[in-house]
């Protein structure tokens, strides 16, 4: 029976394709699934048989864990170079996004307000 054992929603393409290579170059019979048309399948990497369910899972373990040291250590960098990005700058970039958020959420907690306000009176 097949088992899920990477979900590639919201996944960076080369970590989907270093995750890929790594199963591949260890002879792990696996197959991929496509989110579909609308977006509402699961897409993910399944193995075929889970008798090498645990050896898969070490792999892709012990992989992520490299990739969150290598992340660590370039934002660590970054940050004493100065040049990691902070929310100032990323509100700097697109501040009518934030805006729009921020009112947006506010619309909303009036409309959720207004409901129980207007049945008590």
């Amino acid at each position: 029976m097949a088992v899920l054992i990477f979900k590639l929603r919201y996944v960076p393409d080369d970590e989907a394709r270093d995750v890929r290579e790594l199963l591949s170059e260890n002879g792990i019979d696996y197959y991929e699934t496509y989110a579909g048309v609308f977006g509402i399948s699961v897409p993910g990497l399944w193995l075929k048989s889970k008798d090498q369910l645990v050896i898969a899972r070490q792999l892709i373990d012990d992989y992520q864990k490299v990739r969150k040291n290598q992340a660590r250590e370039e934002y660590d960098l970054r940050r004493r170079q100065g040049t990691a990005r902070t929310f100032m700058d990323i509100l700097k970039e697109n501040p009518a996004r934030y805006i729009s958020s921020i009112l947006a959420i506010f619309l909303i907690c009036y409309f959720m307000i207004i409901v129980f306000v207007s049945l008590a009176g």
